[in-house]
């Protein structure tokens, strides 16, 4: 069963309200213009929105499927605890900000600072993969998790901004790409990833590869580069030596 519900001219908390008072465990929303949090918090529903979400969709989801048919706002999957959110667009800044597990699939770009703050615990491993580039500071303060950064489309050049991995003391980053990126933080540590690299974010690629009508043994048959802490004390580099 499914429900459908027109956004046109709701506000986000009357939004929000009909989402989770429904029964229905597959929700379809048309008609999205900016509400915010939608699905903040939903548990064991399958959302399709129509549109364009606002700020911090899918905030605190739990064993919630989303999926955008457009672009994504500021703050997508903000302190996410399981799930998935699959966008077939664009998404703003901070996606997956204090993510702790689940998944974001983003088909195009993403803004500033993706994955701020990951973590992870145990088998709670977030990850997130970005299918064309990504703007300044990814993986800011990563504590775990991965961030996967394919750069389809910008194979001319690195896909990734400046200021990549600051403060990073945990997870990887893994960059599609035969330009290193450049100026990175001295706490971070950059090499080509090996077969055993590959293999470890295989599944990963093979999922965004189904989503979005993409070959994933061409992609992952592509150079990439991995990105780790080169320290178990990286923030006593980022002070002392700045």
């Amino acid at each position: 069963m499914s429900v459908k519900i027109n956004a046109e001219n709701l506000y986000y908390k009357e939004l929000n309200d009909l989402v989770r008072k429904t029964t229905d465990n597959n929700v379809i929303l048309e008609n999205v213009i900016g509400q915010r949090y939608i699905g903040g918090g939903t548990a064991d529903k399958n959302i399709e929105i129509y549109g364009i979400p606002g700020n911090a969709l899918g905030a605190y989801l739990n064993k919630c499927k989303i999926t955008v048919y457009g672009n994504a706002q500021d703050a997508t999957g903000d302190t996410m605890n399981s799930g998935e959110i699959i966008i077939h667009g664009n998404c703003g800044d901070a996606c997956g900000y204090g993510m702790r597990d689940g998944k974001i699939f983003i088909k195009g770009s993403a803004g500033y600072r993706a994955g701020i703050h990951m973590k992870e615990y145990q088998t709670h491993i977030p990850m997130i993969t970005i299918g064309g580039k990504v703007g300044d500071f990814l993986g800011e303060y990563l504590a775990g998790g991965r961030l996967i950064v394919l750069g389809i489309g910008f194979e001319s050049e690195c896909p990734v901004g400046s200021f990549c991995g600051t403060g990073m003391h945990g997870g990887a980053i893994y960059i599609r790409s035969e330009h290193k990126p450049v100026g990175l933080p001295i706490q971070v540590c950059c090499h080509d990833a090996t077969q055993e690299d590959i293999e470890s974010i295989r599944a990963d690629v093979e999922e965004f590869s189904e989503y979005f009508g993409y070959d994933a043994k061409r992609i992952l048959s592509s150079h990439f580069y991995k990105l780790t802490p080169n320290s178990a004390s990286p923030y006593k580099q980022l002070y002392v030596n700045n």
